[in-house]
C-alpha cells in the first residue's frame, strides 16, 4: 500500500492539539479547585441554591401547578449553568493568559476550548444529581437518554464554544464587552424557559421563543431529561444555532487572532 505523506504530519498535529487541550483543561480544573475543601460540590451548589429559591417563590408562595417542580428546575438550571459560565467567563480567557500567549506559539483557541470543556465536565458531574431527583420523584428513566444526552452535549458544546471564542477574541479590542455580556446573560436567563415551562409564555409571544438562541437548547434538555421526549423543531433550531455560533466564532477568531499579542 502506498504511504500517504501527509498522514504522519496530520497525526502529530492532532496529537499536539489534544495534548494542549488536556494540559489547559487540567490546569483550569486545578486552579478552580485549589485549596477548595468541598471541590466537586461547588459545581452543583449554585444551581441547587437557585432551584431552592425558585421552588420557594413559585411552588410554596405562588402555588404554581407543575408536577415535580424541583426536578423540573434542575433539568433547566444545570445545562444553563454550563452555558452561562462558558459564555460569561470566556471574555477574560485571553486576558488572564496574556503572558502565555506572548511567550508561546500555540493555537489560542485551545484556551477557550478548555474552558468550555471543563464546564461540560462539571455538567456531567451534575447528571447523577438529576438521576437522584428522578428516583426520589419516581420518574421513569427514558431510552431517549442514550441518544439524546450525547447529541445535546455536542450541540451545546458547539454553541458555547462558538459564542465563547467570538467574545474572547472581540473583548481584547472592546473591553466593555465583558460587562455587557454579564448584563445580557442575566436578561437572557429570564427570557429563557429555565424556571418556567414554555407553555406559560403568552401564545402571541410563543413563536418568538426560538429567536433566543439559548431557549431551544434549554427546552430540548428539559424535554429529554424530564419527560424523555424530543421536540424536533427545538432540536433543529439548537443545531442551527450551534453551527452558526461555531462559524461566526471561528471567523471572528481568525480575523483578530494575529493582533492578539499587540493588544495584550
Amino acid at each position: 500500500m502506498q504511504k500517504v505523506p501527509w498522514r504522519p504530519v496530520l497525526d502529530r498535529r492532532v496529537q499536539h492539539f489534544l495534548d494542549l487541550i488536556y494540559v489547559a483543561t487540567e490546569k483550569d480544573l486545578k486552579v478552580r479547585y485549589k485549596s477548595s475543601f468541598l471541590g466537586y460540590l461547588w459545581s452543583i451548589a449554585h444551581p441547587l441554591s437557585l432551584a431552592l429559591v425558585f421552588y420557594f417563590a413559585f411552588k410554596m408562595i405562588m402555588k404554581i401547578k407543575l408536577e415535580a417542580y424541583a426536578l423540573f428546575l434542575i433539568t433547566g438550571l444545570f445545562p444553563w449553568q454550563w452555558l452561562s459560565n462558558s459564555v460569561t467567563y470566556s471574555t477574560g480567557v485571553f486576558l488572564s493568559n496574556s503572558s502565555l500567549i506572548k511567550k508561546v506559539n500555540f493555537p489560542r483557541s485551545v484556551l477557550v476550548f478548555a474552558l468550555v470543556l471543563q464546564d461540560m465536565i462539571h455538567f456531567a458531574f451534575a447528571v447523577p444529581v438529576i438521576v437522584l431527583f428522578k428516583f426520589v420523584y419516581g420518574h421513569p428513566f427514558h431510552i431517549s437518554w442514550l441518544y439524546g444526552l450525547p447529541l445535546l452535549l455536542i450541540v451545546q458544546f458547539g454553541l458555547a464554544f462558538g459564542i465563547a471564542l467570538m467574545l474572547a477574541s472581540a473583548n481584547l479590542f472592546f473591553r466593555d464587552l465583558e460587562r455587557l455580556t454579564v448584563i445580557l446573560m442575566t436578561l437572557l436567563f429570564y427570557m429563557t424557559p429555565v424556571f418556567y415551562p414554555e407553555h406559560l409564555v403568552p401564545s402571541h409571544y410563543r413563536p418568538f421563543i426560538v429567536l433566543n438562541p439559548m431557549a431551544p437548547l434549554i427546552i430540548s434538555w428539559r424535554n429529554v431529561l424530564f419527560t424523555g421526549n424530543v421536540n424536533v423543531t427545538y432540536l433543529l433550531a439548537s443545531v442551527g444555532y450551534s453551527a452558526l455560533a461555531v462559524l461566526v466564532g471561528h471567523k471572528t477568531y481568525k480575523r483578530l487572532s494575529w493582533k492578539f499579542a499587540e493588544v495584550l
